[in-house]
């Protein structure tokens, strides 16, 4: 069992609790107390699993007993319906757990899945793909862990792991050289990764000293241009990251105009979610 994202504990401590409040009314009327069982966990549509941990962590405070995982997180499967994880228990502990567990792999595994497809369109590229701190408040260690699982990169987790200078920062400090000028100076020895929304604020950061630029819904053209004017200017590597309206349909092109990396907001905001379904076997 993998070790889980930091939080991942707590988070479902506060899931079960919206979820089961005093009790489970329909499972005490229906379910004897003492009835043991097992279910399955049913994968219903292709796509890549993530987050089996998290729903044996559901079903550990739940109250289940065991909890098998009969599938590799990250890898895509397609011959559904496929059974992808076994618990057994108490029937009333598996069914107060069901709904958590089944909202949370469902979620986790759309973004894998994005993911892979993603990584899979920009293949032989050279181009990496990123995550953004586009995600659900609250979710952001394990929907950044679910873009890992799918080969993506993660970008910076929060505010305070990495410097990013956007437009509002570059308004607020005078322009982008000013704002590279005191990143470097107040946090001596970080990268410092700027936003450029044309080509001459490319050539303005990389004449200030930024060690990567973020190119803001560039066109392929300008982007062309973006990585020209970069390999044409002899000194300290610059990456540069594509980011803005990239889709599934464009990541190829986009990925080719050379850029180091294309950053992706739908992977952790707009992932449709794989659906799942958990079955009681007889007792």
């Amino acid at each position: 069992m993998a070790q889980l994202p930091e939080g991942t504990v707590e988070l479902v401590e506060r899931a079960l609790a919206e979820d089961l409040g005093a009790g489970d009314l329909t499972a005490t009327a229906t379910v004897a107390g003492d009835l043991e069982g097992a279910a399955r966990i049913i994968l219903k549509e292709p796509g890549a699993v993530y987050g089996l941990d998290v729903a044996r962590e559901v079903f550990r405070q739940s109250g289940a007993a065991g909890f098998e995982a009969l599938a590799e997180e990250g890898r895509e499967l397609t011959a559904v319906p496929l059974e992808v994880a076994r618990v057994t228990g108490p029937v009333r502990a598996i069914l107060a757990g069901e709904r958590t567990a089944l909202n949370l792999l469902g979620h986790l595994s759309g973004i894998t899945s994005m993911t892979v497809r993603f990584v899979s369109e920009v293949a032989g590229t050279g181009a990496f793909v990123l995550d953004t701190r586009k995600t659900t408040p609250g979710l952001r260690n394990l929907e950044k862990a679910a873009v890992a699982a799918g080969g993506g990169l993660n970008h910076r987790f929060g505010l305070y792991d990495g410097i990013l200078i956007k437009e509002n920062h570059i308004e607020a400090a005078g322009g982008i050289g000013p704002a590279i000028a005191a990143c470097h100076e107040v946090h001596r020895g970080m990268p410092v990764e700027v936003e450029a929304e044309t080509v001459e604020q490319v050539r303005e950061a990389i004449g200030a000293g930024a060690d990567r630029i973020l190119l803001d819904n560039m066109d392929l053209h300008s982007l062309r241009d973006s990585v020209a004017e970069r390999d044409g200017n002899p000194g300290k590597p610059i990456a540069l990251e594509a980011s803005g309206g990239i889709t599934l349909a464009n990541a190829r092109e986009v990925a080719g105009t050379g850029v180091d990396f294309i950053s992706v907001g739908s992977l952790t905001h707009s992932a449709p979610a794989l659906d799942f379904s958990l079955l009681i076997q007889e007792p």
